[in-house]
């Protein structure tokens, strides 16, 4: 009677493999495009509303779309207050200290390419930081890698005179982003649970509109102007950026090391360069293009060579 079990458990477990590189190969590159084209779109959905309201707008949709589904699949809960905590505190850093300090910093008169090319310091960050908390030792070719991404998102941003930092203080809104997410990328590898993705969502985009829909009601007007282009890009914020490439990214940070898939963020300032570029109309002049080859090399070697434990 072995025999039988022992087959479907090694079927099984083959099922399970195939799904995972599935995951590893597609994975990636949905997150890049949709997570990359977030910067042109936000960009477009702040010239119709204020940014605390919009966020509160994008989670307010996510939670009526995923609520739903939460009663219908009724997927697992964690049962300790621990795991809840930690769900909630990623949710906090990404969706209220990331994405509302990221669109501050547009609204205090910060380019899209500024911000990019300071977020992409991320995996510099982690790499520094990863050795500390989560037991990851950084190689040296991994240096190398995350060094030469960062030369060619500079690169890229750069050539396209988009380094427009407007204010200090716009400056400063783009570096607590930077931190932010950083910070969440490290906590979500060493404290993260295998949650079941809505009930993740449905707890981090609640705990974002719990707290900025406050804020958006108490300084801002809560104002939209509510035309077909607010829609669209209010739409692709929601479930492009919020349910999918943000899903993807905290599976991939729990599937592998913090500071391998951060590295894939260096890829985000080119790509935006690039959906800006088809969205609205911003020239990439042919020194980008050297940058973006660069930025690949870049991430090609941090990802490609592993780091030691």
């Amino acid at each position: 009677m072995a025999r039988p079990v022992a087959a479907t458990d090694k079927r099984s477990t083959s099922a399970d493999g195939a799904g995972s590189a599935a995951l590893v190969l597609v994975a990636p590159t949905i997150f890049l495009m949709l997570w990359s084209g977030g910067y042109a779109v936000a960009k477009i959905a702040l010239k119709h509303v204020e940014p605390f309201t919009l966020l509160s707008l994008r989670y307010g949709c996510a939670l009526l779309i995923l609520l739903p589904l939460f009663l219908i699949l009724r997927p697992p809960v964690p049962q300790r207050s621990a795991q809840l905590g930690h769900i909630m505190f990623v949710g906090f850093l990404i969706q209220c200290v990331y994405f509302g300090l990221s669109y501050v910093s547009f609204w205090l008169g910060a380019s899209a390419g500024a911000v990019a090319l300071i977020v992409s310091l991320q995996p510099i960050v982690v790499g520094i930081l990863a050795p500390l908390f989560v037991a990851e030792r950084v190689t040296v070719w991994r240096w190398i890698g995350l060094l030469l991404g960062l030369a060619g998102a500079g690169l890229v941003i750069g050539s396209r005179s988009a380094v427009d930092a407007g204010s200090l203080w716009g400056v400063l809104a783009a570096v607590g982003a930077l931190f932010g997410m950083s910070t969440a990328a490290i906590y979500e590898k060493r404290f993260g649970i295998n949650a079941h993705p809505v009930t993740s969502n449905v707890l981090q985009y609640g705990i974002g509109f719990a707290m900025l829909t406050p804020i958006a009601l108490q300084i801002e007007t809560y104002r939209v102007a509510w035309d077909l282009e607010f829609l669209a890009a209010l739409a692709y914020l929601v479930v492009g950026n919020s349910l999918i490439a943000l899903t993807l990214l905290l599976a991939m940070i729990r599937r592998g090391e913090a500071s391998r898939v951060s590295a894939l963020l260096f890829l985000v300032p080119p790509l935006a360069a690039l959906i800006a570029w088809a969205l609205v109309g911003e020239v990439m002049p042919p020194i980008a293009w050297a940058g973006l080859a660069l930025a690949a090399v870049g991430v090609a070697l941090a990802t490609r060579f592993g780091s030691a434990r």
